[in-house]
């Protein structure tokens, strides 16, 4: 696959219209969590609101108004921009392969990367031209509760044939995601491809020469590059849909880009795989994380050049490359052996403006500077179910076979629970609070499979596991391992009722959710 060049001081086209613009007992630590997945793609996106009409010229003088005179007209709304899910073919493996009949966006294999400035105003109406409900979950994004995006709960799902407006203005800069959400019926609409990206772009962003966005999907694959059927349990009780075929916005891996020597390049890595979490690595960059989840950080380099990516992570990243034309570097997988995602080649004149030490990208300002724990309310969370290893399988098992495959026989539309209940449309919350109240949680991992969680409409911090400090940088999504137990604090500060969902789509739709009430 040819590369790409990425212009100095430019961002990618986009199709957008113009004018829319972890430590002990298994709880990570700072260096354990992000020392240590996927990288580079971008677009456009954003609506700017039009002018007030002028007053007529014969309008009454301010020192001198009618009792009757009309009210100003407000500025009228930019037109939504029409994002269409409908079907699609994919080129995923050579020919004389078949394309894959797929999912997308607007007709298009790259999935869209929708950018606004902040304080700028989304506006997308989505049309349904599936054959399934669907709704999109604006992950990451501390919403209005009717905006979230998750069909069942906080909106009707948007049937097939319909359409439905999101409105509403992020109260953050940051990376978010674009993922498939409706209470038992997500991962086929993810598994098929419908994924993307938000971007809210700071008022006084970073300079780079580039700003990038790279959006990591899996696929599912039979022999023939058909898509594998959906709906098969076990994959639900277990690790979940892990495809075969990885993408990068879009386009099979590994992906190639080229830049001028010495750019100093952000890159937005997001997971948008229905269920593989793995780790990426880079080779020959010089990288520092920036924000992570969407949310600015103190910059600082991963450890041993590496960081973990389960689903729905994100990460800003700043990479400074090498001065000389012909300079390599990459970004990996650790898939088996090890799986290419993308390359960079330093190409052309060498940038002749020089840019200052890499430094923190800002912060953003809504959020609290502390969290009081003091008078927190404090609840326990216990996620339990799944399948399990057969009886008597570890004794039963010759050292030179592998081990036994995990089974489930259980009801299949509640393979998990949180709580004792198993998630589905009407739930109740699992606890109330009123709003300015600031939450602590003790998530219990009772499960055999490691188990990533994601807190919508807030941000959260993971507390040190003996005591009540906590790690230096903001969540919405992390990784709970098998057997554990992790805390997590949060003010709980937007109205409305919040899940608290499983990134793992097919777990989410077979009963690995709850929910909360802001009050």
């Amino acid at each position: 696959m040819p590369p790409r060049t990425v212009s100095p001081c430019q961002t990618p086209p986009c199709d957008a219209p113009p004018s829319v613009e972890g430590g002990p007992a298994g709880v990570p630590t700072r260096r354990a969590l992000l020392g240590g997945a996927a990288a580079l793609g971008l677009l456009p996106g954003g609506a700017l609101a039009q002018a007030a009409k002028p007053a007529a010229k014969d309008a009454p003088k301010p020192d001198a108004p009618k009792a009757d005179a009309p009210k100003p007209e407000a500025a009228p709304k930019a037109p939504a921009r029409p994002l269409v899910a409908g079907p699609g073919k994919l080129r995923l493996r050579e020919e004389p392969a078949a394309e894959t009949a797929s999912w997308c966006f607007d007709g298009k294999a790259a999935p869209p990367v929708l950018r606004i400035k902040l304080g700028e105003e989304l506006r997308v109406r989505v049309e349904n031209r599936t054959d399934k409900p669907l709704s999109l979950h604006w992950h990451g994004v501390r919403n209005r509760n009717a905006m979230d995006g998750v069909g069942g709960v906080t909106q009707a799902p948007i049937a097939p044939g319909a359409d439905f407006t999101y409105a509403f203005t992020p109260p953050d800069a940051g990376t978010f995601l674009v993922r498939p959400l409706v209470v038992g019926g997500s991962s086929e609409p993810s598994g098929r491809g419908l994924a993307g990206m938000l971007i809210v772009e700071e008022k006084a962003p970073p300079a780079v020469d580039a700003d990038v966005a790279l959006l990591v999907q899996d696929w599912r694959l039979e022999a023939d590059a058909s898509l594998m059927p959906f709906g098969q349990t076990l994959f639900a009780a277990s690790n979940g849909r892990l495809g075969n075929l990885v993408t990068v916005n879009g386009r099979p891996v590994p992906d190639g880009f080229e830049a001028r020597p010495g750019s100093r390049i952000r890159v937005r890595l997001a997971n948008a795989c229905n269920a593989r979490g793995t780790r990426i690595r880079f080779e020959g960059l010089k990288v520092y994380v920036a924000a992570v989840d969407g949310q600015p950080t103190d910059t600082f380099e991963p450890l041993r050049a590496t960081l973990p990516f389960p689903p729905g992570t994100r990460y800003d990243l700043l990479v400074d490359l090498p001065p000389e034309p012909g300079a390599k570097g990459s970004i990996s997988a650790l898939i088996g052996q090890g799986l290419a995602l993308a390359s960079v080649v330093t190409k052309g004149e060498p940038v002749s403006e020089k840019r200052g030490p890499i430094a923190p990208i800002g912060e953003n300002k809504l959020l609290p500077a502390e969290i009081k724990l003091q008078n927190a309310m404090r609840r326990d969370v216990i996620i339990t179910g799944g399948a399990v290893a057969p009886k008597d399988a570890a004794k039963d098992t010759p050292k030179d076979k592998p081990p036994a495959e995990p089974v489930f026989t259980g009801d299949p539309a509640k393979v998990w629970s949180v709580n004792g209940a198993s998630g589905t449309v009407g739930l109740a919350p699992i606890f109330s609070v009123k709003r300015g109240q600031v939450v602590v949680l003790a998530l219990r991992n009772d499960t055999a499979f490691p188990q990533g969680l994601h807190l919508h409409g807030h941000v959260f911090r993971l507390l040190h596991p003996l005591d009540d400090g906590w790690e230096p940088y903001w969540l919405d999504t992390f990784q709970l391992l098998e057997g554990r137990t992790a805390r997590i604090a949060f003010l709980a500060d937007n109205p409305g009722r919040w899940l608290i969902s499983a990134t793992v789509l097919e777990r989410f739709d077979t009963g690995l959710w709850t929910c909360f009430e802001v009050t």
